[in-house]
């Protein structure tokens, strides 16, 4: 086990070193900094001397990959490539443009991030896998065409009608919770429980279906015909049997989702004012601040490798027959 996972952290190091010099070509050989420096202060009216101090204050007067002026190691260390991408290994994210610590903003954006992305991630796999099981317990009849048919208008519908139709219905009908905002501690409930409910449910349709689909085909099995000759009941089938070995598919889908709970949702947090690091994002997106959104690319890349690497780990779990050498 150990071998097999210093094995793939080696393969994954590669891909984020490729996926660092890929995000720093699109920012910095499509879009120069001179191009950065005339979007921040304006096209028309900004003058050469401007576009030189604003490159001077964020380090982009220095060459790209080769400093010929610096001496010895300088050549390297003294570049935009090494200041702005590859310090980002050693998590040193530099600042904003608006001069605030990027790496103490994360810190900072990280907990309500995590306080709306975990309810809905928990509470959306159990609510969508409940529904499936339900589904297929009641297959090939009416209460299941029903459900796939509610599935499939659930997951027709746009994630924004959610958004807006729960914020009128639940905040400026009923005066339940408040439309949007957020607080420490535990007065943060009350802002965080209607982008949980509304994630929920724009997510459950898609899921749903996909579960039913995924346990529709282990029903098939020779063991699940096996498990009714020897008289066990439907529900001790389903629960015990095709839920055990539909694990796999999944975790499969399950685990990838890793970097969401750290990133945040960008529409959720947007529309509902909560400072976690998706609304961060479309912040910097806004304002074109570069180095924001280069950092969170980064962090993105890093840890949807971590996903993919726990999901494998996570395979050895709930099937003992793979063994990770």
């Amino acid at each position: 086990m150990l071998a097999y996972l210093i094995r793939r952290l080696f393969y994954a190091l590669p891909i984020l070193i490729g996926v660092n010099v890929i995000t720093f070509a699109l920012f910095f050989v499509v879009n120069t900094p001179d191009d950065m420096a005339r979007m921040q202060l304006g096209v028309k009216h900004v003058t050469p001397e401007a576009i030189v101090k604003w490159k001077a204050e964020r380090g982009y007067d220095r060459p790209l990959f080769w400093n010929d002026a610096a001496p010895g190691a300088g050549r390297l260390t003294q570049t935009i490539f090494f200041t702005k991408s590859v310090k980002m290994f050693a998590l040193d994210f530099g600042r904003a443009d608006d001069g605030r610590d990027i790496a103490r903003e994360i810190g900072l954006r990280m907990g309500p991030s995590l306080a709306v992305a975990v309810p809905v991630f928990a509470l959306g796999l159990f609510a969508a896998i409940s529904f499936a099981l339900l589904l297929v317990y009641f297959r090939a009849t009416y209460l299941d065409f029903a459900g796939v048919v509610l599935c499939v208008a659930m997951m027709s519908i746009s994630g924004l009608f959610y958004i807006i139709g729960g914020q009128w219905l639940v905040s400026k009908v009923w005066h339940l919770v408040p439309i949007s905002g957020y607080a420490e501690g535990l007065t943060a409930a009350k802002f965080i429980i209607l982008p949980v409910i509304v994630s929920v449910l724009a997510g459950i349709g898609s899921s749903a279906r996909w579960y039913r689909t995924i346990f529709l085909e282990e029903t098939t099995r020779d063991y699940v015909r096996t498990a009714r000759a020897k008289g066990l009941s439907e529900r001790l089938v389903l629960f015990r049997h095709v839920l055990r070995n539909a694990l796999i598919p999944i975790l499969t889908g399950a685990v990838v989702v890793i970097p969401t709970l750290f990133m945040g949702s960008l529409l959720i947090e947007a529309f509902f004012g909560i400072p976690g690091l998706g609304s961060y994002t479309i912040d910097a997106i806004n304002a074109q601040d570069f180095a924001v959104v280069r950092a969170m690319v980064f962090i993105g890349s890093a840890l949807y490798i971590v996903g993919l690497l726990l999901t494998d780990i996570s395979y050895t779990l709930v099937d003992p027959r793979i063994r990770l050498q």
